[in-house]
């Protein structure tokens, strides 16, 4: 009995033990799962805060843009061009077979050339700007002198939207031509060819020396314009 007894009692120890395990575990189970449930509700809270957070500042972030100020691109400008008044002068050198006015703000070159004779430039420094002139006698060869000028103004009919001309004639002075205007940004603006259709042929081509704009150099453009006209309405041919 004794045997039994003890196995009895060490059968009741073993579940004894196992009992006490078993509610040591079930404890600690029990405090690992308040723990959890603890620390759940922390992180819970925590979360909670950081999405109120997050929130607030998607919030924040939509808000600004609407309080600021729209911006609106604003046009493209160019500087004012503070131009003079037109004044003139005549320009009737000895050595040239023509003369004409020319303006007071330019200033008149001779172009030496090989085998050409009577070139000059009327330039204008403050506009960066020149009109090249070019004289050739006539020999027969009226056509051919008319037909370069021609090619040499319609040369730039892929950049100019328009090329007018005008015929021009001062019999009294024996001066005849055409003036082509070139609208667009053509690098020449303005050129021009005058003759007596006998011994003197005279062109002129203007030309800005830097990149061509329209809407920029229009103003400067129109007022150099106004001198060629008065250049080719005052032209003449010496004796």
């Amino acid at each position: 009995m004794l045997e039994s007894g003890g196995e009895m009692h060490n059968r009741d120890g073993e579940n004894t033990l196992k009992k006490k395990s078993g509610m040591e575990r079930m404890s600690g189970i029990l405090h690992a799962a308040q723990a959890q449930d603890s620390r759940g509700v922390v992180l819970g809270r925590e979360s909670v805060s950081r999405a109120a957070v997050w929130i607030l500042l998607v919030f924040i972030g939509l808000l600004l843009p609407s309080c600021r100020e729209r911006s609106v691109p604003k046009e493209y400008g160019y500087f004012r061009i503070e131009l003079p008044p037109h004044s003139y002068r005549l320009m009737e050198d000895k050595k040239y077979p023509y003369s004409f006015l020319v303006a007071e703000a330019a200033e008149v070159e001779a172009v030496e050339h090989e085998s050409e004779r009577y070139w000059i430039d009327i330039r204008y420094p403050a506009h960066n700007a020149v009109v090249h002139c070019s004289y050739k006698p006539v020999r027969h060869n009226l056509n051919a002198l008319t037909d370069d000028a021609m090619e040499f103004v319609f040369s730039h009919a892929v950049k100019a939207s328009a090329i007018p001309e005008q015929a021009y004639s001062h019999p009294e002075e024996r001066v005849y031509g055409l003036v082509f205007n070139l609208e667009g940004n053509a690098a020449t603006p303005m050129q021009f060819f005058l003759t007596d259709s006998v011994h003197h042929f005279f062109r002129g081509a203007l030309y800005f020396n830097n990149i061509p704009n329209q809407d920029s150099l229009a103003p400067v453009a129109n007022f150099i314009r106004e001198d060629m006209t008065v250049l080719i309405e005052s032209f003449k041919w010496k004796p």
